[in-house]
C-alpha cells in the first residue's frame, strides 16, 4: 500500500473502532502510524421489541405525524423488528405519508434501499442542533406525535429541544450498545492510554468514548486515563463525538472538515503530529495548574458560570482596568501600549488597582488581542491615532502559506506571565480570566492591515473557493487553542474569546465560514474551564454562541437580555448586557437602569452582570463604582 502525504512518524495510533475496524487499521498503517484498533462495542437490538411494533400500529393508524431517523442502521433493525409481526409494506407505505426526517447520509441511504425518500435531511454535522435548525426552519411540530428513533442511547437534549417546541415525543429504541464480545484488544488500548503509552486516539463515535470510560471504570483506573489522555492527542470524528467528550470532561484536540473516517486519519496525521510535539514542550515547560482546583473556583462568579445559584449575580465590566482611570493613564505617560502589554508586572498593577477600586467580582488581565499574531509572522504597531497597523496583511492564498505555525509558544511568554502574577497578586477569592480574540476578528485584523469599516478584503477571501480561508482559519485557531491553554495553566481559571467584528457577518455565513472554527477551539480548551464567546453587532448569531454545556454566551446592549436568553437557551450562562454610554449619566440613573436589567433577569441562575462592551474612556471612575454597589444591593437573593 502506498503511504500518504501525511505521515504519523511512527507515532502509537489508538482507535476504538468497531465496525470498520479493518480499514482504520490500513488507514493508520497507510499514513505511517503504528496502528492499535480495539473494538469498543457492538450493535444489539432489542429483541421482542415491543414498543417498536406498538410504534408501527399508531403510525399505521395515523397517530404519529413527524418520524425522526438519527441512524441508517436503527432503521434497518426497526424493519427487522416489526416485519415478524405486521405487514412490512403497509408500513413503509404509511411512513411514506408522514414527515420523515433523516439526521446525515446514513438514514438517507437506508430509507431508499427499502424505496423511500425523506422529506428533510439534516445538514452537516448533523448534530442535534441541526436537527432542531431544520425543525425550525422547515417544519411544525407544535401538538404533533414525534417517533423519534434514537442511536443507542437516549438524547435528552434533542428530546427536551422537541418538547419545548410543542411536540409529543415517542422515543423509540430499536438498539443498544455493549462492549465486544472479546474485550482484551480494548482494556489493552485502555490500560497503554492510562500509561501515556499512545501519542494519538481516534474517535469515530461518541459511544466509543462511554465504554472507553466503562472499561476503565472496571479496571479500577478512570483516573489514570484522564491523567494519561491529558498528555495525548484526541481526534473526534465530528460535533456529535466532540459534545460526548466535553461531557465527560475531556479535551478535544482537532477535528476534520468533514466528518468521515479517511479524514480523520489524513487529518489527525497531517495536524496531529505537530500539535503533540507543542503539546508536550508546553507541558514540559510549565507543568501548570488545576484550575477546578482554585479556591476562586466556588466564587460568585464561577458559579454562575456553571449555571448555579447565588446569593446575588456576580459583576465585572470589560476595560475596568482602562484610560477612564487616572492610575491607568499615569501608566501610559511612561510607556507604549505594546510596551505596557509587555510588562506583567504594570499589567498586574493596573488591574489589581480596578478590581480594588471598582470591587467587582473576576478579573481579566490586562493585555489585547493582537499580540498573538506577532509570532505567526505578522509586523503589528500601535500607531498613535490609529489605533493597531499590521504592515504586512494577507490577501490570498500565497500569503496564508506564508504564515508561521504557533510552534514555539513561547514567544508569547509575558502574556502568560501576566496571568501568574495577577493570581500571585489578586485574592484566591477573585477568579482572573484570560482571553483572545476570536478567529474571524483576528482573521478580519490580519487581511484588512487595521480596522474598517466594512471588512470587504476579509469578505473576498472568505468566499474564494481556494482554500485560503480555511487554512487561515486552520493557523489561528490552532494558535488560539494552545493560546488559551497556556494561559490556563499559568493560573487563569476561566477564558473569553473576542469576536469585536462577527457583527459583520449574517447567520448563515457566520454558520458557514465562523461556527466549524468556534466549536473546534472551544472543544480544545481545557476541561472543566468556562468559556465566555461574546459577539458584538448582530443579535441574530447569538443561538450560534452558544458551545458546550461551559459555555458562557456575551450579550452586547443591542437586544434586551431577557429576550436574548430566551434565543441562547436558558439552560446556558449569560454575560451582560448594560449598554456602555449609561454609566455617562448620574448615579441614579445607572441605578435605575441596572434595576431594570435584573428585573428582566428575573434572578435566574446563570447569569453575570456586564456591559455590552468595554468602559468608555470618558466615563468617570466614581459611576463605574456606582454601578458595582447597585448591582451588589439589588441583586441580592
Amino acid at each position: 500500500m502506498p503511504k500518504a502525504d501525511a505521515d504519523f512518524n511512527n507515532y502509537r495510533i489508538a482507535s476504538l473502532e468497531s465496525r470498520r475496524s479493518e480499514d482504520m487499521h490500513r488507514l493508520i498503517e497507510r499514513h505511517g502510524g503504528i496502528p492499535f484498533v480495539s473494538p469498543s462495542m457492538r450493535e444489539v437490538p432489542i429483541e421482542p421489541n415491543r414498543t417498536a411494533i406498538d410504534f408501527a400500529y399508531r403510525l399505521m393508524t395515523g397517530h404519529v405525524s413527524v418520524v425522526i431517523l438519527m441512524t441508517g442502521v436503527g432503521f434497518r433493525y426497526l424493519i427487522k423488528a416489526i416485519e415478524r409481526h405486521m405487514d412490512k409494506q403497509r408500513f413503509l407505505d404509511s411512513l411514506s405519508d408522514v414527515v420523515t426526517i433523516c439526521r446525515g447520509p446514513k438514514p438517507v441511504a437506508a430509507m431508499r434501499q427499502y424505496g423511500l425518500t425523506p422529506t428533510h435531511r439534516v445538514p452537516e454535522p448533523n448534530t442535534w442542533r441541526e436537527l432542531l435548525q431544520t425543525i425550525d426552519s422547515e417544519v411544525s411540530i407544535a401538538n404533533q406525535l414525534v417517533g423519534l428513533q434514537e442511536y443507542g442511547v437516549t438524547n435528552a437534549s434533542l428530546i427536551a429541544g422537541l418538547e419545548a417546541r410543542g411536540a409529543i415525543v415517542e422515543p423509540l429504541r430499536v438498539y443498544g450498545w455493549e462492549f465486544p464480545e472479546d474485550t482484551d484488544p480494548l482494556e489493552a488500548n485502555v490500560r497503554a492510554l492510562a500509561k501515556g503509552e499512545r501519542e494519538m486516539l481516534l474517535l469515530t463515535s461518541a459511544h466509543q468514548v462511554v465504554n472507553m470510560l466503562r472499561m476503565a471504570e472496571q479496571l479500577n483506573m478512570v483516573d489514570q486515563l484522564r491523567e494519561g489522555l491529558c498528555q495525548t492527542v484526541i481526534a473526534s470524528i465530528g460535533p456529535t463525538t466532540s459534545q460526548m467528550l466535553q461531557e465527560c470532561d475531556l479535551h478535544v484536540d482537532l477535528e476534520p472538515r468533514h466528518p468521515k473516517m479517511g479524514h480523520l486519519v489524513s487529518e489527525a496525521a497531517q495536524r496531529g503530529v505537530p500539535l503533540f510535539e507543542t503539546k508536550r514542550r508546553w507541558q514540559a515547560a510549565s507543568p501548570g495548574t488545576d484550575p477546578v482546583q482554585h479556591p476562586s473556583n466556588d466564587s460568585l462568579f464561577m458559579r454562575a458560570c456553571r449555571g448555579e445559584p447565588t446569593e446575588r449575580t456576580p459583576v465585572w465590566m470589560m476595560r475596568q482596568a482602562g484610560r477612564y482611570m487616572a492610575e491607568y493613564r499615569e501608566v501610559r505617560a511612561k510607556h507604549s501600549f505594546l510596551e505596557l502589554c509587555r510588562n506583567p508586572k504594570l499589567c498586574s498593577e493596573v488591574m489589581c488597582t480596578a478590581v480594588d477600586r471598582l470591587g467587582v467580582d473576576a478579573a481579566i488581565i490586562f493585555s489585547d488581542l493582537l499580540p498573538i499574531l506577532v509570532p505567526l509572522g505578522f509586523d503589528l504597531e500601535f500607531a498613535k491615532g490609529d489605533g493597531p497597523v499590521i504592515h504586512n496583511p494577507v490577501r490570498d492564498l500565497d500569503g496564508v502559506r506564508n504564515i508561521r505555525q504557533l510552534d514555539d509558544p513561547q514567544e508569547l511568554d509575558f502574556v502568560y506571565e501576566t496571568v501568574r502574577q495577577t493570581r500571585a497578586d489578586l485574592p484566591d477569592s477573585i477568579p482572573v480570566i484570560g482571553f483572545a480574540g476570536a478567529p474571524f476578528t483576528l482573521a478580519s485584523y490580519a487581511i484588512e492591515g487595521g480596522g474598517s469599516r466594512q471588512y470587504l478584503h476579509t469578505k473576498q477571501l472568505m468566499r474564494r473557493d481556494d482554500g485560503g480561508w480555511e487554512m487561515l482559519m486552520e493557523k489561528l485557531s490552532f494558535a488560539i487553542t494552545v493560546y488559551l491553554n497556556l494561559q490556563i495553566q499559568a493560573g487563569a481559571q476561566c477564558v473569553q474569546l473576542f469576536d469585536s467584528w462577527a457583527g459583520l457577518l449574517s447567520p448563515v455565513d457566520y454558520s458557514r465560514y465562523v461556527l466549524p472554527w468556534m466549536k473546534r477551539i472551544i472543544a480544545g480548551i481545557t476541561p472543566g474551564v468556562p468559556v465566555i464567546n461574546f459577539a458584538t453587532g448582530n443579535p441574530e448569531l447569538l443561538p450560534l454562541l452558544r458551545g458546550d454545556r461551559r459555555t458562557v454566551v456575551g450579550v452586547d446592549w443591542r437586544i434586551p437580555l431577557d429576550v436574548a436568553w430566551q434565543r441562547i437557551g436558558h439552560d446556558c450562562s449569560v454575560q451582560g448586557n448594560l449598554d456602555p454610554a449609561v454609566l455617562l449619566c448620574d448615579p441614579d440613573v445607572i441605578r435605575e437602569e441596572v434595576d431594570r436589567l435584573l428585573r428582566s433577569v428575573a434572578g435566574r441562575p446563570g447569569h453575570i452582570f456586564n456591559l455590552g462592551h468595554g468602559i468608555h474612556k470618558e466615563t468617570p471612575v466614581e459611576n463605574a463604582i456606582a454601578l458595582v454597589e447597585a448591582v451588589k444591593d439589588l441583586s441580592r437573593r
